[in-house]
C-alpha cells in the first residue's frame, strides 16, 4: 500500500475515532469548539520507555469537521528537557503552545510539541513551577524579554564553532528525528492535518533542530523558522532543491549563539542558490529573541502563506 493510500485509510479510521472520542460536552463559543491540549503517548524508536508529547488542537477543530488544518512542529530549547511524563509541562515555558494554551491566543494550527530527553546532561535539582493555564480570569502576565547592555557590533567569525564538525549540537533533536517524523505522520492521519502545510520552528537547541530537520527532510515541510539557532553550512543544497522557504530570527546581542554563526548559515544558504534568504536580526535583543518572535504575529502569518512546493 502506497503512502497516500495508507494515509487515506488512516484518516477514515481516525475520523470515526475522533467522532467517538470528541467530548459530548466539548465547550463551544459562538458555535466553535474550544482548544484542547492532548498528551499523546508514543514508543521511542530507540526502544526506551514510553514517552508523551503535546498536541495542541485549535479552536474550531471539533466543529469544523470538513476542514484540513496546518501542522506545526515546535522544538524547545536546552532548558526544557525532561522525561516526557511528569516533566512534559516544562515545554510550555516558551513557544507557540504557550501562546495558544497559556495565553489564550487563537493560533489555527495543530501544534506538535515533544520533549527532548536529558541523555547524559545533568538534571537540575530544582526547577521553577511549570506554566499553567488559568481556569478562570485573564491569562498570566507574560515575562518580558531581557534587553542586553552590550553594544550593537559585529565580530570576526574566527574559527568554526565546535558543533560544525558533526553538523549539529551534541545530544540534540537529531537523535529523535525518526520519532518526530512519526509524530507528524500520525497527526496528519489522525487529526485531518494538511500534508502541504507542515511547518517547523524551534528556539536555541530547537533552532539547531529546525535546521537539521530542514536539511535532512526538506520535502516534508512547507516552511521552517529557526530562532537563535544555526545550520550546517555544508548541507544547504537540499533546502535549495526543495525550494523550502526559510525565515531565520536571531538576537543581535546573543552571547550564547553569536549572530555571526547564524549569518554564516544564511550566507551559505544564499551561496547554495536559495533565491530568497529571509533573516531578521533583532539588534536590541539577547538570546531570548524567541519571546518577541512567538508573542508576535509575523511568523505565524508567514507560515500560513506557505504551501509545500509541488
Amino acid at each position: 500500500m502506497d503512502h497516500v493510500s495508507h494515509l487515506t485509510r488512516r484518516r477514515v479510521l481516525a475520523g470515526a475515532a475522533l467522532a467517538a472520542a470528541a467530548p459530548l460536552a466539548q465547550a463551544q463559543v459562538d458555535g466553535r469548539s474550544q482548544p484542547v491540549l492532548l498528551r499523546r503517548p508514543f514508543k521511542p524508536s530507540d526502544g526506551t520507555d514510553e514517552r508523551n508529547y503535546f498536541l495542541y488542537v485549535p479552536t474550531g477543530f471539533y466543529t469544523e469537521t470538513g476542514r484540513e488544518w496546518p501542522v506545526m512542529l515546535f522544538l524547545h530549547g536546552n532548558g526544557q528537557r525532561g522525561n516526557a511524563q511528569d516533566e512534559l509541562d516544562y515545554t510550555l515555558m516558551h513557544g507557540p503552545v504557550r501562546e495558544a494554551w497559556i495565553q489564550g491566543r487563537d493560533l489555527p494550527f495543530l501544534i506538535i510539541q515533544p520533549q527532548l530527553p536529558w541523555y547524559t546532561r545533568r538534571q537540575p535539582s530544582t526547577r521553577p513551577p511549570a506554566p499553567q493555564r488559568a481556569t478562570d480570569g485573564p491569562p498570566p502576565e507574560r515575562s518580558r524579554y531581557e534587553r542586553s547592555t552590550d553594544q550593537m557590533v559585529r565580530k570576526e567569525t574566527g574559527e568554526a564553532p565546535r558543533w560544525v564538525e558533526r553538523g549539529t549540537l551534541d545530544e540534540g533533536w537529531d537523535l529523535i528525528e525518526k520519532d518526530l517524523l512519526t509524530m507528524i505522520f500520525d497527526t496528519l492521519a489522525d487529526f485531518r492535518g494538511d500534508a502541504d502545510r507542515v511547518y517547523c520552528t524551534g528556539l536555541s537547541y530547537g533552532g539547531f533542530g529546525t535546521w537539521h530537520m530542514a536539511q535532512n527532510y526538506p520535502d516534508r515541510f512547507a516552511a521552517v523558522g529557526p530562532v537563535c539557532g544555526a545550520g550546517d553550512p555544508r548541507k544547504m543544497q537540499p533546502i535549495v532543491e526543495a525550494k523550502l522557504p526559510v525565515w531565520i530570527h536571531q538576537g543581535g546581542r546573543d552571547p550564547v549563539v553569536p549572530v555571526e554563526h547564524v549569518l554564516a548559515s544564511a550566507r551559505a544558504l544564499e551561496a547554495a542558490g536559495h533565491p530568497e534568504v529571509r533573516m531578521t536580526v533583532h539588534e536590541d535583543l539577547n538570546h531570548d529573541v524567541w519571546t518577541r518572535v512567538y508573542e508576535g504575529d509575523d511568523l505565524y502569518n508567514w507560515f500560513l502563506r506557505q504551501r509545500r512546493s509541488a
